[in-house]
């Protein structure tokens, strides 16, 4: 890391005499003309005016009031995933000509720079500065250079920072303009929730706005944006404009798109109640819970998810289930008895599925032939049990990303792609009533907010997100995601911030960015759509025996009143608010009725 020089002695001495010889000479006024030209060019670089004039990568930055190094605001960097937080401007310059680029910072690791200068590109940083301290650098435009960036970020996985007061000091080149009109809109996916945009990139912009109906609905850097948090069956027009330091472009012209019905093309399961309570089974297997007949469950449970179908082997696809030995579950009823349990809880209107994977059940389709026996054996438990459809329930190493699979719209990795099929051969081979439900980890999903499997430079956990296109393309098809709100680590939330299990901010955080969507990774044009909330369960432990993360009844009640009424949501603001969340799933039957019924009786008394 290069340090500060001391000026030397004899420059300054020849500086000295150059302005004794000007001002003997009567050129005093033309070099206070001269040195007038220098000044600060930065547009906005005391961020009075919130964010104008700057452009921060996967809406990384804010505006706060406090900390603040003067006025009354201060940019606020918060890096997340592989986003590192750079906020940016490009400022018009002269060519050959020297500028100086300063700026206070604090916080995590803060960078300083300046790019596109047509020499050598300069940056400065500090890896930790408590309290507001200054960094400067220089460069020197090149010869044909009219226009350099200005920018500032903070460092993968660290705090966020703040930058305030940034001057780029030097001469002023000819006033920026504002970008061309965007051409060529339109629409690519639509959902009952969500339209998917595109557009021919604008030289010069260093933005796109994308307005709804008129009014602003998002900022993204690149030619593609998704817009979420769509009404089914409803037109909405969408235009799009160029944005950069000088302004914006005028609106292009409109495109129209209506979103597909609320049923979502096809996912089964539409005579659920409006609000659906959601148990795994332990039927093939026992544990310290004890073994729950099929008979004996009680009315309250809507949707019963047998635990598990297995593999016989990691790589085989050929899924296997059976009910628990006598030896181990001496309770346990006949096939017979089991059959014609299922077929009486179909009569009163329930939902019996076969839950494939769990904790112990890794199930990795690497093949098509692994796809084809999936399709083969799952189908067979189906139909000898007469079930009404499947859950996924896959943990561990059952999903990964392979490196360079960066895309959750389009993946590539073998594992995803043939999960995908074999599924949607199933919906195809059973039919419109076919209920689809997955039970993924937070891992799995939410994470996948600020890591996408290995990344764009390899090393992270390849699994992280794996299921979000797994979910992405099956959402038509979709009855229920009830992602697994514990056995989880801390979480980042749609807010930035850290969110940990077993109360209710976690299940809201959890919740919300399922309902409003997210960027994947941090990038704003790979944007995972809202799912419908009738599409959603939260995924709970049923006792403080059944999974860390255990929630009390009181913090369950207060999650359900925050994302369906919008109160008691304590300090996270959610984005919108939701009645028609389907309701609560839970590992499982077994355990709450070692808890005396405490979950299905909350549920019963909340939901009446």
């Amino acid at each position: 890391m290069e340090r500060t020089r001391r000026p030397a002695l004899y420059p300054r001495l020849v500086a000295a005499l150059a302005a004794a010889v000007l001002t003997a000479g009567g050129l005093v006024a033309a070099a206070q003309t001269a040195r007038a030209a220098d000044a600060d060019i930065a547009r906005n670089g005391g961020f009075e005016s919130g964010l104008t004039g700057w452009s921060c990568t996967a809406g990384s930055g804010a505006v706060v009031t406090t900390p603040v190094h003067g006025g009354s605001g201060a940019l606020k960097g918060t890096p997340a995933g592989s986003d590192n937080a750079k906020c940016s401007q490009t400022v018009a310059v002269q060519p050959d000509s020297a500028y100086t680029l300063s700026s206070w910072v604090r916080g995590g690791y803060v960078y300083l720079g300046a790019s596109g200068t047509g020499t050598t590109d300069v940056s400065t940083w500090t890896q930790s500065a408590s309290d507001w301290q200054k960094l400067t650098t220089s460069f020197r435009t090149g010869s044909n250079t009219t226009s350099v960036t200005v920018y500032t970020h903070g460092w993968y996985g660290t705090p966020a920072y703040y930058a305030d007061d940034l001057t780029l000091v030097g001469p002023g080149g000819a006033p920026a303009q504002p970008p061309a009109v965007p051409t060529g809109l339109k629409t690519g996916t639509v959902t009952s929730t969500s339209v998917a945009l595109s557009w021919a990139p604008v030289t010069g912009a260093t933005g796109y706005t994308v307005y709804r109906g008129g009014a602003r609905a998002l900022d993204v850097s690149g030619t593609s944006a998704t817009v979420t948090g769509l009404s089914p069956s409803t037109a909405y027009g969408f235009q799009v404009a160029a944005t950069n330091a000088a302004g914006a472009s005028a609106l292009s012209p409109a495109v129209t798109a209506t979103t597909s019905a609320s049923g979502g093309g096809g996912g089964g399961g539409a005579d659920l109640p409006a609000h659906a309570l959601v148990g795994y089974l332990h039927s093939s297997f026992a544990n310290g819970s004890g073994y729950t007949r099929m008979a004996d469950v009680p009315a309250s449970w809507d949707v019963i998810n047998l635990a598990f179908g297995e593999p016989t082997s990691v790589t085989s696809g050929d899924i296997r289930f059976s009910l628990c030995p006598v030896a181990e579950c001496p309770n346990v009823e006949s096939a017979a008895e089991f059959k014609a349990a299922i077929k009486a809880k179909q009569a009163a209107g329930k939902k019996v599925l076969i839950s494939i994977g769990g904790a112990n059940g890794q199930v990795q389709l690497s093949t098509t032939g692994a796809r084809d026996a999936f399709v083969s054996s799952v189908s067979k438990i189906i139909d000898e049990y007469g079930l009404d459809g499947l859950d996924i329930d896959f943990e561990g190493h059952s999903l990964s990303l392979n490196t360079g699979d960066t895309d959750f719209r389009n993946p590539t990795t073998p594992v995803v792609v043939n999960l995908i099929s074999a599924i949607k051969t199933l919906k195809a081979k059973y039919g419109a009533d076919f209920v689809l439900t997955m039970a993924p980890e937070t891992f799995f999903v939410q994470l996948g907010y600020q890591f996408y499997g290995s990344g764009p430079w390899g090393g992270q956990d390849p699994r992280a997100g794996s299921y979000l296109p797994v979910i992405h393309a099956l959402r038509d098809d979709l009855t229920l995601l009830h992602v697994q709100d514990y056995n989880s680590g801390p979480i980042m939330g749609l807010d930035n911030q850290y969110h940990s299990m077993g109360g209710a901010d976690f299940h809201i955080a959890m919740t919300d960015m399922l309902l409003t969507g997210f960027p994947v990774a941090g990038d704003t044009t790979k944007v995972f759509p809202a799912l419908r909330p009738e599409q959603v369960a939260i995924g709970l432990p049923a006792s403080t025996q059944a999974g860390n993360g255990h929630t009390s009844p009181a913090e369950v009640n207060k999650a359900l009143n925050c994302l369906t009424k919008k109160t008691d949501c304590g300090s996270y603001q959610t984005h919108g608010t939701w009645p028609a969340l389907r309701g609560l799933m839970t590992w499982s039957i077994n355990w709450d009725r070692f808890n005396q019924w405490e979950f299905s009786k909350n549920f019963d008394a909340y939901f009446g």
